[in-house]
């Protein structure tokens, strides 16, 4: 069973967020780094990139496959995780404690997405 914490909201397309303030901080879910196994490399965006909603983000290598992580809300990318750059393999470790980018944005976060409950139907968890 993958990790699903309750505080979070989460999208279909596995990304997780948490708001805080006027940023939201967005990963992967545990289901997701489960799908991909071992995490290679991080193509991080860089601080001050615009996003629009469900536009691609970033894209996280594995030895399996290349995916996109898509954006759940829009605004501005505020802060990247470049520990990632060097260790990308963090994620494998824990994907919840390994952000990948903070936003700002002017969203309501809570609005977005889905809840724990309904990821955990989402992926057949539940």
């Amino acid at each position: 069973m993958s990790q699903v914490p309750e505080n979070l909201r989460y999208t279909k397309t596995h990304e997780w967020m948490k708001a805080e303030g006027d940023t939201v901080m967005i990963g992967i879910t545990d289901f997701a780094q489960k799908q991909l196994t071992d995490i290679v490399y991080i193509d991080l965006p860089k601080a001050g990139t615009s996003k629009k909603e469900g536009e691609v983000l970033l894209t996280v290598e594995s030895v399996k496959s290349a995916e996109d992580v898509f954006t759940p809300v829009s605004g501005e990318v505020a802060e990247v995780n470049n520990s990632l750059s060097d260790n990308p393999e963090l994620i494998n470790r824990d994907s919840y404690s390994n952000w990948l980018v903070k936003i700002r944005t002017t969203e309501n976060v809570q609005s977005k997405g889905l809840s724990a409950d309904e990821y955990r139907k989402f992926i057949g968890e539940s």
